[in-house]
């Protein structure tokens, strides 16, 4: 803040020494003279602060925007991500029954490996289910 040479208390206070004819007009003069540099100072003070008031909202609106963008990014990315999984575990499922159903349709240990990944990639589907069950309750609080 630029430095004022009178204080309200200054101005109110002030006596002016009288002459012949009234007051001294140079010493007058003078103080008004103060008097108006202190006006022009806060004039500009009050100016800056304005335009840094306007700044920062703007700048304020602009992060409000980017967090409500963000937010409805945030939301949007699980749900994709739990149907990817799902779909990985299918297509997983669907590759080893390509790569390997042959061999595995030749041995009769067979039958049990092929039930037992049938029932492990159930079960890896289901809690991938589950979890995405989990999460979307969770956002709803």
């Amino acid at each position: 803040m630029a430095k004022l040479v009178y204080s309200a208390r200054d101005i109110l206070q002030k006596e002016f020494k009288t002459k012949v004819r009234g007051y001294d007009p140079i010493e007058v003069d003078e103080f008004l003279d103060n008097v108006i540099k202190d006006y022009e100072a806060y004039n500009q003070e009050l100016l800056a602060l304005k335009e840094e008031n306007h700044r920062l909202v703007n700048k304020v609106d602009q992060l409000t925007q980017n967090q409500a963008t963000l937010s409805r990014m945030k939301q949007d990315a699980p749900k994709t991500t739990a149907v990817t999984n799902f779909d990985i575990l299918k297509r997983l499922s669907n590759l080893e029954k390509h790569v390997f159903g042959s061999k595995l349709e030749e041995s009769p240990a067979s039958t049990n490996i092929s039930e037992n990944a049938k029932n492990t990639l159930n079960n890896a589907a289901q809690k991938v289910l589950e979890d995405n069950e989990d999460l979307d309750a969770t956002r709803r609080f």
